[in-house]
C-alpha cells in the first residue's frame, strides 16, 4: 500500500504556545505547576506533560494557595478567572489568542445592545468558556434548527460569534438561517474564523480524492478531529478516528491501495508516525508521500514572564520528543 499525508496536519500555533507555557512554567519554576483542564484534547500529550511534572485539574480547589496555576487553550469562564483571583493564585493563562478574540467580540456586540448568539457544541470546554466571558445572555445554538427555534422578534438586532474549532463550512448554515430569520444581523468576517480548522478540512477533502480510506488522528473528545472524520465519511471514504496506530484493525485496510492519513489540530506528528508504523504490520508500505497543501507559519507569543526561559521544550512543535529532534517523513 501507499500512505498519503493530508498538509497541513496536526498541531496549531494555538496548541504549540499551550504545551510551550506548561513546558517553560515547569522549567522556570519547577513541579508541579497546575493545569485546569486538559491543556490540549490529546492523551499523549498530556500524559507527556504529566511525566515532567505537571498535575492535571478540573477545579481550582485542587490547586495548593502557592500553586502556578494555567489555563488550557480552550479558555475559561471569567468566574473562574475571579477565583483564581481571589485565592492568589499565580495564573498562566494559555488561552489560544483566537478563542480569546472571539470572547472581545461577543463583549463588543453585547455592549453595542445586540443579543448575542454562539454557534457551536454545548459542554464544549471551550464554548463553556466563551459563555463564560460574555456578561449576558448569550443563546447558543448547535443547529439551524436551533434558529428557527428562537422566540425573538424578526428585527432584534443579532451579532453571532463562533466556536474556533468549527470552520467557514461548518457553520454557513447557521449563519445563513440567522439571516434568513432576522433583518438586521452583524458577525466576524471569514478572515476570524480558525486558520487551522479551515486548512484541515479543505486539506482533508483533498486527501479523500485521492485515497481508499482515511485515519484521522486524535482524541475521542476533540472537536475538530470529529469533524474531520465526518467530512471523510461525507465524501464517501471510509474514516476512522484513531488516538494511535495500535486501534488501527486488520479489515480497514485489507485490500487497500492507497492509505490517507491526518491529524487534528491538538495531535502530535509522532503519532502520525506511530500510525505510519503500524500499516507496516498489515503489508508493505511502498511509499510515504505528502499533499503539497497549504503552508502554516503563524506563531502566539508566549507570556511575557516566560520569555527568559531557553531550550524548555520538550515535545517539538511537530509533536517529537526533544527539543531538535523533529521527526521527519520519508516522502519517496
Amino acid at each position: 500500500m501507499r500512505v498519503v499525508l493530508a498538509q497541513p496536519r496536526g498541531f496549531c500555533a494555538g496548541v504549540v504556545r499551550a504545551i510551550e507555557i506548561v513546558e517553560r512554567a515547569l522549567e522556570k519554576y519547577g513541579p508541579p505547576v497546575y493545569v485546569r483542564h486538559e491543556i490540549v484534547h490529546n492523551k499523549w500529550v498530556v500524559d507527556a506533560l504529566k511525566a515532567r511534572g505537571a498535575k492535571f485539574v478540573e477545579d481550582l480547589t485542587e490547586v495548593p494557595p502557592d500553586g502556578i496555576t494555567i489555563f488550557s487553550a480552550h479558555g475559561v469562564a471569567k468566574k473562574v478567572e475571579l477565583e483564581a483571583q481571589e485565592r492568589g493564585l499565580h495564573v498562566l493563562n494559555a488561552t489560544c489568542p483566537l478563542v480569546s478574540k472571539v470572547h472581545t467580540q461577543g463583549r463588543h456586540y453585547l455592549r453595542k445592545g445586540r443579543t448575542v448568539v454562539l454557534i457551536g457544541h454545548a459542554g464544549h470546554p471551550e464554548v463553556e468558556g466563551t459563555l463564560g466571558q460574555i456578561p449576558g445572555e448569550v443563546l447558543l445554538v448547535q443547529r439551524e434548527m436551533d434558529v428557527d427555534a428562537l422566540e425573538l422578534a424578526p428585527d432584534t438586532p443579532i451579532a453571532y460569534v463562533t466556536q474556533t474549532t468549527l470552520s467557514v463550512d461548518d457553520t454557513k448554515g447557521i449563519i445563513a438561517a440567522l439571516f434568513r430569520k432576522f433583518s438586521d444581523v452583524v458577525g466576524p468576517g471569514t478572515e476570524d474564523i480558525c486558520y487551522a480548522t479551515q486548512n484541515r478540512q479543505m486539506a482533508l477533502r483533498e486527501l479523500s480524492q485521492q485515497v481508499d480510506v482515511i485515519f484521522v488522528v486524535g482524541a475521542a473528545n476533540s472537536s475538530n478531529s470529529n469533524r474531520l472524520r465526518e467530512i471523510g465519511l461525507e465524501a464517501g471514504v471510509p474514516t476512522y478516528l484513531i488516538a494511535n496506530g495500535s486501534e488501527i484493525r486488520a479489515e480497514w485496510v485489507e485490500a487497500v491501495e492507497a492509505v490517507g492519513i491526518t491529524a487534528g489540530a491538538s495531535a502530535p506528528e509522532v503519532m502520525v508516525m506511530d500510525a505510519i508504523e503500524a500499516l507496516r504490520k498489515f503489508g508493505p508500505v511502498e511509499e510515504v508521500s505528502a499533499l503539497t497543501g497549504r503552508e502554516e507559519n503563524m506563531e502566539f507569543r508566549v507570556p511575557v514572564e516566560l520569555l527568559d526561559v531557553k531550550n524548555a521544550s520538550k515535545i517539538g512543535k511537530d509533536g517529537s520528543l526533544g527539543h531538535s529532534s523533529l521527526a521527519k517523513v520519508d516522502c519517496g
